[in-house]
């Protein structure tokens, strides 16, 4: 676990120093960085979700850790879908740029919901973050309904 918390708290500070120099030299290169943030803040959602839905069993650091790390994550990915980014190994819909405030309003309310998650988690009470996982979980899913094709 401990391997686990440091090459996530690795990556995330490599990813947090990202965005001053994020002045992506290639649309690819922007493509790339969100894709790593997303991954990162799925794995560690990931791993609240098989708590919170019983499939492994409730470890409330596990749970604080990796709702901090998506909270942190969550505020990332956004600038890498910048102009040029609509194209190459991405499966981005060109909805996003064609409804940028829809789609930057569902950034927000996402990063709200993980707020919340992480609030909980810091409880450490299994019932506050199945509560709070939820809303979070259905904020996640609306944007990939709308803006990611499979």
């Amino acid at each position: 676990m401990k391997i686990h918390a440091c090459a996530a708290a690795l990556v995330t500070a490599c990813l947090l120093s990202s965005p001053a120099m994020a002045q992506f030299q290639k649309p690819e290169d922007a493509i790339k960085y969100r894709k790593a943030a997303l991954t990162v803040l799925g794995s560690h959602f990931s791993r609240i979700g098989a708590m919170a839905n019983g499939r492994v069993p409730f470890d409330a650091t596990v749970a604080a850790n990796s709702a901090a790390v998506v909270e942190s994550m969550s505020k990332l990915p956004w600038e890498g879908f910048g102009p040029g980014t609509d194209k190459g190994d991405t499966r981005a819909k060109a909805e996003i740029w064609t409804e940028k405030a829809k789609f930057d309003e569902a950034a927000k309310t996402m990063q709200t919901e993980v707020a919340k998650l992480n609030q909980a988690a810091k409880t450490g009470s299994l019932d506050a973050v199945k509560a709070a996982f939820g809303g979070a979980a259905q904020s996640c899913k609306a944007c990939h309904d709308a803006y990611r094709s499979n």
